[in-house]
């Protein structure tokens, strides 16, 4: 017989007050996002809604997704690979930054000339 003859049995089972109380949170959290997109905060509308997301997304990886209960390493994972992702976006935002004085409304001569001003070679 081999030692994984437990794979059989269920895997991590939670009461079901947890899946209550999470889903309470999540229309809380619902409600909370609905209110904020009402008013007007300014700069931070973005962060506001961003901060609520990840408080969202962070109840359901650690009881939905049973992060909570799981090895350390899966939590490493997914905090890693969600950094990578606001690192490669943050990287897209400067590039995106620094094209914003190639966008004109469709006018080409006034593209050519802000590409020639900048020493970039210009097909003809």
């Amino acid at each position: 017989m081999s030692a994984h003859s437990d794979h059989s049995a269920p895997g991590h089972i939670i009461p079901f007050s947890y899946t209550i109380g999470t889903f309470i949170a999540l229309l809380f959290l619902t409600a909370i996002t609905v209110g904020v997109a009402q008013f007007d905060l300014g700069a931070l509308d973005m962060p506001v809604a961003l901060l609520v997301a990840g408080v969202k997304a962070s109840v359901v990886s650690l009881f939905f997704m049973h992060l909570r209960w799981d090895r350390p390493i899966n939590i490493l994972v997914l905090i890693g690979s969600i950094f990578f992702v606001v690192l490669f976006l943050v990287i897209t935002m400067f590039d995106t930054g620094q094209n914003i004085d190639l966008k004109y409304s469709g006018d080409s001569s006034k593209v050519k000339e802000v590409l020639e001003s900048q020493s970039f070679p210009v097909v003809q």
